[in-house]
C-alpha cells in the first residue's frame, strides 16, 4: 500500500494573502523560523518553546504551512520531512521571507 502524496500549490497557485495568513500565527512563523535553515526537517521535530502544545496542534500548521504553500512535505514510509519553499517563494514574492524573518523579534 502506497500513501498518496500530499497536495502542494503550485509556484502560480501562491496568494500573497494566503502566506502572510499563514505566517501570521506565532506557532507557525516559529516553525518557518526553524525551516528557514534550508534543511530537510522531521514533523515531529518543533522548537522548544512550542513543545508544550499537542501533537496534533503542531500538525495542524503544518498543514496548513504546507496547504498554504509555505512549506514542501516529502513521505518517507512512516515519516514525513518539510523544507521550506524558500526559492519558489522568492520567486513569487521578492523579498517577502527575508523580510518576514528579519523582523521576529528574536
Amino acid at each position: 500500500m502506497t500513501e498518496r502524496e500530499p497536495f502542494h500549490p503550485s509556484i502560480e497557485q501562491l496568494r500573497l494573502g494566503d502566506v502572510l495568513g499563514a505566517l501570521a500565527d506565532p506557532a507557525r512563523l516559529r516553525l518557518v523560523e526553524l525551516y528557514a535553515d534550508n534543511v530537510e526537517h522531521s514533523c515531529a521535530e518543533w522548537p522548544e518553546e512550542l513543545r508544550g502544545l499537542h501533537k496534533s496542534t503542531v500538525s495542524h500548521h503544518q498543514k496548513t504551512l504546507r496547504e498554504m504553500g509555505v512549506v514542501r512535505v516529502r513521505i518517507a514510509g512512516r515519516n514525513r520531512y518539510l523544507t521550506l519553499r524558500r526559492d519558489e517563494l522568492d520567486a513569487r514574492f521578492p523579498g517577502l521571507l527575508d523580510a518576514i524573518l528579519a523582523n521576529t523579534g528574536d
